[in-house]
């Protein structure tokens, strides 16, 4: 990204003076799909692609928000924050600010422009992304750089939750926050202990591969697959004493799931509690170097995202069959919350170009329109640029 020609186009908005620039990155999770509002362990890691962000102090009240990416521009009091339909992208960056006051951090006017490189509703976690971005803006600007990070995750989450509405778990706003430099992230969301795992993944490359069906995640099914997990877990809770799904083995479950009397809650439970196996047995995989296991493991979790949990669908599932039928990708699965978005395939790496063009070939074939492919680096976290 040419930040110089951003920096124009603030001026051009704003007027000339001094800015501050801040990267942040969108992430992708590489295995834990729908289990971190279930307690469960999730491996994300942080991308570089992801939003640039100019901002400057103001000596007034007002924050003025502008995107390279939407035509929307929306100028807000910073004491009359409130969530309005009309203002779209906006409700993000309002929801920060707004929890960022009620916590008592300190927070003034702003000129802010952003720009981003994560393709819209492709499920890489851009509203993740915006999210930290705003609150590292407010927390550099006003509050000396004191807030914890970990503050910033839950002011985040509680954005998304509260504001927007979008009933995420915390695993995007922790990889966003916490990403390292070629490490994924592992972390329980239940206790929010991690720890970072080197990405040991040798002769192969981590492809995304984005289905161009665009995933609005208010309006699809998150919510009810999240209620769907809670009457799970209303159920067991008369039976054993956990506090989340994901407290499970996968052989107490196996004992219990005879008292969840519908099937498909019983289904949304056996995904869950074991697909937070299956990332045990990813970082021990990643840890070895061992990619073929890694690989298999992707695909035992798309296949239970697609069966159990029914999250995928006709595009997510032919891309990623599309990519299992090359030699050259030992593993493929859909990641982020599903109902379109992205996959992500291991591919070995004399062969990513050739892989690309045959899977986008199969896919359009089928979909009657062309995939995208993006062969991200695994980067820092939310950042001041010099």
């Amino acid at each position: 990204m040419d930040i110089s020609k951003l920096i124009e186009r603030f001026f051009q908005l704003y007027g000339k003076g001094d800015v501050k620039a801040f990267f942040s990155p969108g992430r992708v999770n590489l295995i834990g799909e729908h289990i971190d509002y279930n307690g469960g362990y999730v491996l994300p890691c942080a991308i570089d692609l992801g939003t640039y962000g100019l901002v400057r102090k103001r000596d007034d009240n007002k924050i003025r928000l502008a995107s390279e990416n939407i035509g929307l521009k929306v100028e807000v009091d910073i004491d009359d924050l409130k969530y309005k339909k009309e203002d779209d992208w906006a409700n993000y960056p309002k929801g920060v600010l707004y929890f960022m006051k009620k916590e008592g951090y300190r927070v003034l006017g702003m000129d802010i422009l952003v720009w981003g490189n994560i393709p819209n509703g492709a499920g890489l976690s851009s509203s993740a992304s915006l999210e930290l971005l705003i609150g590292e803006m407010a927390n550099n600007l006003f509050n000396h750089g004191s807030i914890p990070k970990m503050d910033l995750i839950k002011i985040a989450q509680r954005a998304e939750n509260d504001f927007v509405g979008v009933k995420c778990g915390i695993m995007d706003q922790f990889a966003v926050a916490m990403g390292k430099e070629n490490q994924a992230v592992l972390l329980n969301s239940y206790s929010l202990d991690f720890k970072h795992i080197n990405m040991n993944i040798g002769k192969y490359k981590l492809v995304v591969m984005n289905t161009n069906k665009r995933r609005e995640l208010s309006d699809s099914k998150y919510n009810e697959r999240r209620r769907e997990c809670e009457k799970a877990l209303y159920i067991l809770k008369n039976y054993t004493d956990i506090d989340n799904l994901c407290q499970l083995s996968v052989e107490e479950f196996k004992q219990l799931k005879k008292y969840i009397p519908d099937k498909i809650i019983k289904n949304r439970a056996y995904h869950v509690v074991h697909e937070n196996q299956r990332v045990l047995r990813a970082c021990e995989a990643l840890e070895k170097g061992d990619i073929l296991q890694l690989g298999q493991l992707f695909v035992d979790s798309h296949n239970s995202l697609r069966d159990l949990y029914e999250v995928t669908g006709i595009e997510l599932d032919t891309i990623v069959e599309a990519a299992l039928d090359q030699e050259a990708c030992v593993g493929a699965r859909m990641t982020g919350a599903g109902f379109g978005g992205c996959a992500i395939a291991l591919v070995e790496d004399k062969s990513v170009e050739d892989f690309m063009d045959k899977v986008g070939n199969i896919y359009k074939k089928k979909i009657g329109y062309r995939p995208d492919f993006y062969l991200v680096g695994i980067g820092d976290g939310t950042r001041e640029l010099s």
